[in-house]
């Protein structure tokens, strides 16, 4: 258990936190989300001592063995298995079956356990590292972006793993369906504050926005309320019968204060540049077959048509040709045999997380984006940059400067710049923050033209794919269902095997069609029975709320107008109405809070219910 008591941390003249207080309790284990920037990985840093807080405390128990995974390379052993080992507890250094369980979960072979971590690339040290980390069984787990270079296969391995982990964990990842996978709870860091839910990161997300509207209506009422106190006590400051309650409503704006209101929070919103198509077919690859000289034959015999509003999602283990695939489209290489025909017209955009190395260190945001395309202009130039969130003075940063995940948003505005027909998208997800992956999703689903992308996040494969290639049992393949279909009627070939079945739970049995289709019928009957008088009463709050306003708006004419006048006794009438009114708004607005606050937990209740149905 750790607790975060009254947190205040800045940057130079960047606040990152102000009095950020929550706890993660025993067994709990917690998604980390927000925005890159907004301090997710600094709170990890603070819990392990590697940076002071500047107020506050975090209350950590005496002896509590906390684990992370590291970034930075350093290994000591001559094997890949002997370097795992490392992690072992010192009372349990011979389990040396536990590391290589975990090694083979993270899609080392049988051959790699004895070869020298040196010789990996660094996804697999980085994986290697993530295996150290899990054996050593820590009271807490703190797992920064443990997915970035995991393939399909593995992360789900890891998904299952993590939903058996006995003790606390902290995760920060992009990949939104494997944190809802693996988490009991969810914190954001949300203006600068900490929000803590029990359930998954949508529940928490459309909590904080009905919070903002509650919030800001509020706000706007208070507001309301003081400019009319303001007038009333400029009406009749000067008249004596009035002085005493004039003086109450000079105390009552004394004594609360006005609401601040809420300041906009900066989003991505861009979309990619379509240019029209003058035919349907863009690319046709025919019996295609590729390997690198010396090694393996990667690609072999794969043909396939590209349409014009087509969505191919690349999937596969990491090392099997997926990112060759895309560099051959992108006429990077060139095929061993086969062919690949393209539309003397098609013009595509390439977009691959190893180019973060051609942006130049010493160019601007602004330059590199001005450089992709020779006839852009500055203007639009910034445009692109603004909604990349480079905004102002931020697009005059020098990439030298900037974060993973800042560069990943270079690379896309470069693609943002010239319009296109084909986009091609080698994990685009990588290094980037949750916020970025949904814009970027829906960027993709609008893009009028073909896409074809490299992922492992499983949301992608879910909502955006229309067909498939697949690199898996030693082949490529082409397969036109949905990727639920492809999980059901083929699934992975390495997917069972790699289920710690001594610690993953036992999936329930499935019902058939019939019986799901009466199951969900009942729960479905069963919600609308129990939240059907929640939601009209609701509705009524909102009606009674409309027509308490009206009349408060009515009797503040009529105060105005027996002021106006000089009628004591109206004025005194009026008055009293107008505060009762005013109380009578209030409370409504409190009932409603709370009415709308115990639907959103309840109907996420039965969602839960449903989903475990699927």
């Amino acid at each position: 258990m750790i607790t975060f008591n009254g947190i205040h941390k800045s940057f130079g003249g960047q606040v990152l936190f102000e009095n950020l207080s929550f706890a993660i309790n025993r067994r709990e284990r917690v998604g980390l989300v927000g925005r890159n920037g907004h301090g997710k990985t600094t709170l990890f840093r603070m819990i392990l001592g590697e940076v002071a807080v500047d107020e506050g405390h975090i209350a950590i128990p005496r002896r509590y063995r906390i684990g992370h995974l590291e970034q930075h390379i350093d290994f000591k052993s001559s094997t890949v298995l002997e370097e795992a080992c490392m992690g072992l507890p010192e009372e349990r250094a011979t389990e040396t079956w536990k590391a290589e369980k975990i090694l083979s979960g993270l899609g080392f072979t049988d051959e790699d356990m004895s070869k020298s971590p040196g010789i990996f690339s660094g996804g697999f040290q980085v994986r290697l590292n993530l295996a150290k980390v899990l054996v050593s069984e820590p009271d807490m787990l703190l797992l920064d972006e443990p997915t970035n270079y995991l393939d399909v296969v593995s992360i789900r391995w890891l998904s299952r793993f993590l939903q058996a982990w006995p003790s606390e964990m902290v995760v920060i990842t992009h990949d939104r369906a494997f944190m809802d996978s693996v988490t009991t709870h969810t914190v954001a860091i949300h203006r600068k504050c900490a929000k803590k839910i029990e359930g998954g990161t949508q529940k928490l997300y459309d909590q904080i926005l009905e919070e903002e509207e509650i919030y800001e209506k509020t706000r706007a009422n208070d507001e309301k309320k003081r400019k009319e106190i303001e007038r009333f006590i400029e009406r009749f400051r000067a008249k004596n019968t009035l002085a005493t309650r004039v003086q109450s409503r000079i105390k009552y704006l004394e004594k609360h204060e006005a609401l601040d209101k809420l300041a906009s929070i900066q989003s991505l919103d861009f979309s990619f540049r379509s240019k029209p198509f003058p035919a349907k077919s863009m690319m046709r690859v025919e019996n295609l077959n590729f390997g690198y000289k010396g090694g393996p034959n990667l690609i072999g015999d794969l043909s396939f048509d590209v349409q014009s509003h087509d969505r191919i999602c690349v999937i596969g283990q990491n090392g099997k040709g997926k990112s060759t695939l895309l560099k051959l489209l992108a006429d990077g290489l060139k095929p061993n045999g086969g062919s690949i025909t393209k539309h003397p017209k098609l013009e595509s955009a390439y977009f691959v997380q190893t180019n973060v190395d051609m942006l130049h260190p010493q160019n601007t945001v602004l330059d590199e984006i001005l450089r992709a395309d020779g006839a852009c202009l500055p203007q639009t130039a910034r445009n692109i940059a603004g909604s990349m969130m480079f905004e102002g003075d931020a697009a005059l940063k020098k990439i030298s400067v900037l974060s993973g995940g800042e560069r990943s948003r270079v690379m896309l505005a470069q693609i943002l710049v010239t319009p296109c027909h084909l986009l091609l998208l080698d994990e685009p997800t990588n290094h980037l923050d949750m916020d970025t992956c949904d814009s970027l999703l829906a960027a993709i689903d609008a893009f009028d033209g073909a896409v074809i992308i490299v992922t492992h996040n499983e949301m992608f494969l879910r909502s955006l794919a229309t067909r498939f290639i697949i690199f898996d049992r030693g082949t490529v393949s082409t397969y036109e269902r949905s990727y639920q279909d492809f999980l059901d009627g083929v699934g992975w070939q390495m997917d069972d095997s790699l289920v710690n079945k001594s610690s993953a739970q036992k999936p329930a049995a499935k019902l058939d069609k019939k019986a799901l289709r009466q199951a969900r019928a009942a729960i479905l009957k069963e919600r609308s029975r129990a939240l059907g008088p929640l939601e009209k009463k609701i509705a009524n709050l909102e009606d009674e709320i409309t027509h308490l306003e009206s009349m408060c708006d009515h009797v503040t004419d009529k105060l105005e107008e027996a002021s106006a006048s000089g009628d004591g006794n109206a004025i005194s009438k009026f008055s009293k109405q107008h505060g009762d009114l005013t109380k009578r708004v209030e409370a409504a607005y409190g009932t409603l809070e709370h009415a709308t606050k115990d639907l959103a937990v309840r109907d996420a209740d039965f969602e839960a219910r449903l989903a475990e149905l699927e």
